[in-house]
């Protein structure tokens, strides 16, 4: 049979760019190239898409090596010095006139993970991996995530939604508000964002000030949220109208809480696959996360995320992530391998998933 060519899409305009640069190396490496011919479409900061040489040479980029011996803002320095003169190019998304057959999306956060890109996909009539439109809009929300969840019967955080424009007309007021609702310690997030960015762990009164303005800074809408005892669990689930659930995976922060630097930079946090957990709480976990998985409408892949008390009992949904990590260190493809499903025949699921979705 001829091979299929892949259009992998990575980069792009969030805040998780470099990471999104990680995975797609990651998934580039473990697509089987007599099935399929990689193409990279890098997306820069800016929403310049280039797809020739450059695309090629930031996916060839030891961008792991370039985080972990300098700052975020340095990488991004030199990604910007690759591409200045190539982001001037015409592009077409002119997809299917161009032999692409399916997209293997690496995108993560904002423009990536939320809808849009899904949405211009859908008009040009191209598969792709993860879930729909609505599912990603809806799960990149973690307010409106919670909702969901919380009305399919599962236990969520105790929490606030609101927005920055009402914290910088009023900050004494809003900061008073949220101190009469909830006891420290307690987590101030942007609702709209991954990797942890942006998120501050408040213990004294005296922090709020200061978690809100870096919340609000990167989104209009901010969750705050009390923090829960317990250890930090995490599924992956894997398919369309059958899916299945990994073994359950635990995270033991390196710092105060699993932040980006403690993901990505200094790499101090302990993965444990299975999760140090009763057997009958892990399958407690896995169900709760199918639930959430069908519930949100979600098809292709989802991370789901708990916090689990063993000596409560009790299992409260988190997060759901629906393009996870594909690095290395990230725990998707780890918790799919430990369950059966290495990292290429993962990559080839997920393709073949794409493939048989019909979308509205």
């Amino acid at each position: 049979m001829p091979r299929l060519t892949v259009a992998l899409i990575f980069g792009g305009r969030s805040s998780e760019h470099e990471i999104s640069i990680i995975s797609a190396k990651s998934i580039a490496a473990n697509i089987s190239t007599e099935r399929y011919k990689v193409v990279p479409f890098y997306i820069t900061r800016e929403g310049h898409w280039l797809c020739d040489g450059i695309a090629q040479d930031i996916l060839d980029l030891d961008l792991a090596a370039l985080l972990r011996n300098s700052s975020v803002e340095e990488a991004a320095s030199t990604l910007r010095d690759m591409v200045t003169e190539a982001a001037q190019a015409p592009f077409s998304f002119d997809f299917r006139s161009a032999g692409i057959d399916v997209a293997f999306l690496a995108l993560h956060g904002t423009y990536g993970e939320d809808g849009r890109i899904q949405g211009l996909l859908d008009t040009c009539a191209v598969p792709y991996t993860g879930c729909g439109v609505l599912a990603s809009a809806l799960t990149m929300d973690k307010a409106l995530t919670k909702l969901c969840v919380a009305d399919a019967g599962l236990a969520v955080a105790p929490s606030l939604t609101l927005f920055s424009a009402d914290y910088h007309a009023d900050p004494k007021g809003v900061c008073t508000m949220i101190e009469q609702q909830f006891a420290c310690p307690f987590f101030v997030k942007p609702a709209n964002l991954g990797s942890s960015i942006g998120i501050s762990k408040v213990h004294h009164g005296d922090d709020l000030p200061s978690a809100l303005e870096s919340a609000c800074s990167l989104d209009t809408k901010v969750l705050v949220e009390k923090a829960i005892e317990g250890r930090e669990i995490e599924v992956a689930v894997l398919g369309n109208e059958q899916p299945e659930v990994s073994v359950c995976g635990e995270i033991e922060p390196g710092s105060d809480f699993y932040d980006y630097q403690d993901k990505y930079i200094h790499n101090t946090a302990k993965l444990f696959i299975p999760a140090r957990i009763p057997v009958a709480m892990q399958d407690g976990v896995r169900s709760a996360a199918l639930k959430a998985y069908k519930a949100l409408g979600c098809r292709g892949m989802s991370r789901v995320d708990f916090f689990v008390d063993e000596k409560t009992g009790s299992i409260v949904f988190n997060e759901v992530n629906t393009i996870p990590g594909f690095t290395d260190i990230s725990m998707y493809p780890q918790l799919m391998d430990a369950s059966g499903i290495p990292f290429p025949e993962l990559a080839e699921r997920l393709l073949q998933l794409a493939l048989e979705t019909t979308r509205p």
